[in-house]
């Protein structure tokens, strides 16, 4: 169901608040751009400062946009059971075509609970679901075994999007999992080196300022064009570095402020740039043919 380029969209703010308008903008950009599909709400759309309605909102104004033209996975990932279903369930009713749903934060479940966890969630909503794997922010690690055996239990828990930056360990999820269980990286620099292992895409965050170029990565391999395919992640690479020499979204963000894609506005804890890390971030965009003013 996951293939290609997935977009882990940004929330464009305006003072403050979400800027509606430039949502769906972003949204035909990438329609227009071959990404494969949107995540709203997820990591790099600072759902961790949206309020409920706010989170909801974004949801469906993506869901509206796309119009079934592009997939929605929706954020709707918690730290705690309960909202999950909750925001899950939202998501359902209005259409998203899946969701993206986080390892809880900060609690620290053991496996098994992340398994009750999961579990749970997957029974409140017919709706596809994607695991995300991310104990850089999390705190725990959703262990090889857990995800074969909820792939095992749980019908539509279908896909994970793996952010270990372990290529052991996502080899053992493809050993351990059904054939038709989906890999995704999470972490734009290993893209290539998943699909190499049996992945099927990526849930990118460059992609939000290179969507064409990532996409067209992820094909070149799908198509045996392994030189185009290394070519593009070479091209990519010193942009990727640049968009997480700070806390992902707030380079990205900054990027896209500067291109004019959308203010880039943060909520805070998220805040504007340390100065010489914009500067290396200029450089970065400049080099890669995306800000054409030297003084920008």
């Amino acid at each position: 169901m996951f293939r290609g380029s997935i977009v882990a969209i940004v929330t464009p703010f305006k003072n403050n608040k979400v800027d509606e308008k430039k949502l769906r903008d972003l949204v035909e950009f990438h329609i227009k751009s071959g990404t494969s599909g949107i995540v709203p709400c997820g990591t790099t759309g600072e759902s961790a400062t949206l309020s409920f309605e706010e989170h909801d909102r974004v949801i469906e104004i993506s869901i509206e946009q796309a119009k079934k033209r592009i997939q929605i996975i929706a954020g709707t990932g918690s730290n705690s059971t309960e909202e999950a279903v909750m925001l899950t369930k939202h998501a359902a009713k209005v259409g998203a075509d899946a969701s993206l749903q986080v390892s809880p934060y900060y609690n620290k479940p053991t496996q098994k609970g992340l398994y009750e966890h999961f579990k749970a969630i997957s029974e409140c909503a017919n709706i596809p679901m994607m695991l995300y794997n991310i104990a850089g922010r999390t705190a725990v690690n959703i262990e090889p075994e857990t995800i074969a055996r909820l792939a095992r239990d749980c019908k539509n828990i279908i896909a994970v999007k793996e952010a270990s930056g372990s290529i052991d360990q996502m080899s053992r999820i493809k050993q351990l999992c059904p054939a038709n269980f989906e890999l995704l990286a999470g972490d734009d620099a290993l893209t290539l080196a998943v699909l190499s292992i049996g992945g099927t895409g990526v849930v990118s965050v460059v992609a939000n300022i290179a969507p064409s170029d990532v996409a067209q990565m992820v094909a070149e391999f799908e198509n045996g064009n392994l030189d185009n395919a290394r070519k593009l992640h070479y091209k990519l690479m010193p942009l990727i570095k640049a968009v997480f020499i700070e806390t992902n979204p707030i380079p990205v963000k900054t990027a896209m402020g500067l291109m004019k894609m959308c203010e880039p506005d943060l909520r805070l804890p998220m805040c504007e740039m340390y100065p010489e890390n914009l500067e290396k971030l200029k450089k970065a965009l400049r080099e890669y043919g995306l800000l054409r003013t030297p003084g920008a």
